[in-house]
């Protein structure tokens, strides 16, 4: 029994010392004095190498289309139902919805779900992950982008890289096809850039950020990782997922605030200062929950 604990805990920190390690990595960068133009580098991976990846990661997946639709089903599920959780609880504890509903429903899939599965359950967990990803950011750049800026369409999540990535993905998975042998090669290179790149921008953005009100911040954000812990793992045995995409949907359901949230509310007049907050907090809170969840699920 003591030799299977002392295994199953070597084996979640080498899943998720990477991950933290990396943003660490843009943390101390950044706090160091040196240079790091994150918009660039968030064009350049959203525009190209995330969907490079999306794309790839799909078109070699060795799994089941039908899994692949149940998993689109259940994420959906998920979000629909922390959309209405979650604006219940703003309007019952009296705060700004345009501030406050967007952090609390989207989690961090992409910077740091992405990776997370990745080093979970290799590229049949990163297949799954993508999915979660697509979902969560067709929903982000429409419902999102209307509560926080009052107004939205959607078009822009359709004119996404990502979202054409994944459609594009998905047919060739579900038709067995694929590209001439240098042109995946091109796009898988351009792909692996993005895991890393990913985790260290995420570090760069919390170093830069000016959080607020830190207590209510983490008050909020133990809220956030219960309900979605809850939601995520009700829909997945609910939808009878097996286990990859089971394990898959709870840890990226349940990521901390993504600093997205942040960019929006900074964009579109919402109070940058307090999402900024929700930020740091649940990022710090995820290095203690975020394992305990692969413990479960691994």
């Amino acid at each position: 029994m003591w030799k299977q604990s002392v295994n199953l805990i070597l084996t979640v920190l080498e899943i998720v010392s990477p991950v933290f390690l990396l943003a660490a990595i843009g943390f101390i960068w950044v706090k160091t004095g040196n240079e790091y133009r994150i918009e660039f580098v968030t064009k350049l991976t959203m525009t190209l190498s995330v969907p490079a990846l999306i794309f790839t990661a799909l078109t070699n997946a060795q799994i089941d289309p039908a899994a692949l639709t149940k998993l689109s089903i259940a994420t959906i599920a998920c979000y629909g139902i922390a959309t209405v959780v979650m604006y219940v609880a703003v309007k019952l504890l009296k705060l700004e919805m345009r501030t406050f509903l967007n952090p609390l429903i989207f989690g961090n899939v992409g910077n740091l779900g992405l990776p997370l599965a990745y080093f979970a359950f290799g590229n049949e967990g990163l297949s799954y992950a993508v999915i979660v990803f697509a979902v969560m950011a067709i929903w982000s750049f429409t419902f999102g982008v209307y509560i926080t800026a009052g107004g939205g369409s959607v078009w822009t999540a359709v004119k996404e890289p990502l979202v054409g990535a994944t459609v594009l993905g998905t047919a060739f998975l579900w038709q067995g096809w694929t590209l001439p042998k240098f042109a995946m090669n091109t796009l898988e290179l351009l792909g692996q850039v993005a895991i890393p790149i990913m985790l260290i921008t995420l570090g760069v953005a919390v170093a830069r950020l000016a959080p607020s009100r830190l207590g209510r911040a983490m008050a909020l954000s133990i809220f956030k990782a219960l309900i979605c812990t809850a939601i995520a793992v009700l829909l997945g045995r609910g939808f009878g997922l097996t286990s990859t995409p089971y394990a898959v949907l709870i840890l990226q359901i349940t990521t901390p605030v993504a600093v997205t949230s942040y960019l929006l509310a900074e964009k579109y007049g919402a109070d940058a200062n307090e999402v900024a907050g929700l930020v740091v907090a649940s990022t710090v809170l995820s290095v203690f929950y975020l394992p305990l969840l692969l413990a479960f699920v691994v």
